[in-house]
């Protein structure tokens, strides 16, 4: 019962987090059309000023917050949240680097990859190129490759949006196995 209520609230959080990102790309795109570039220049400017704002205050209040191991436990607890966790990547404030968020939601998308077959390998991180390989389904039965590459990213481009390029290879002994050869 609990675990209902616990996944009842992570889909209410998402829907929230969805509904006001929908609503901030509908106002970026009217302020795009708006035909006053000057008006468009004061407002974007007025929106640049805002988060600086934001992203200052956060930092200050995570700087206080983390003087104190129950103020740590605390941040640990809340960069849980995607929405917390986004909130701070947008500032430059998340607390763990993209390989250790990439880590993560690899060893939580895992147990659903070994129900299928697959696995997955980190390969490395760095200026947002993350690598990964495949393995097992994952890499090599086309149906199967797809879900669960897709099953893949999502948690990643989840646990790090901040990720530029997300390369996925094929592990060697799978590029190396039997040959498909077709018979007319």
């Amino acid at each position: 019962m609990a675990a209902r209520a616990e996944s009842t609230a992570i889909i209410a959080e998402k829907r929230e987090f969805r509904i006001h990102t929908e609503r901030v790309e509908k106002l970026v795109n009217r302020l795009d059309n708006c035909g006053e570039p000057e008006l468009r220049a004061i407002a974007l400017e007025l929106v640049q000023s805002v988060v600086e704002l934001h992203g200052a205050a956060l930092e200050r209040m995570l700087e206080s917050i983390s003087q104190t191991s129950a103020g740590q436990r605390a941040l640990e607890e809340t960069i849980e949240d995607d929405l917390v966790a986004s909130v701070l990547l947008l500032h430059g404030l998340h607390p763990d680097p993209i390989e250790t968020r990439v880590l993560a939601a690899l060893e939580k998308v895992r147990p659903y990859l070994h129900t299928h077959g697959g696995d997955v390998k980190f390969v490395s991180a760095g200026e947002g190129i993350v690598r990964i390989k495949l393995l097992g389904s994952c890499g090599s039965c086309p149906s199967s490759s797809i879900t669960l590459k897709n099953a893949v990213e999502d948690a990643l481009y989840a646990a790090a949006p901040d990720i530029v390029e997300l390369i996925a290879e094929k592990a060697e002994a799978e590029l190396n196995s039997a040959t498909l050869i077709v018979l007319k």
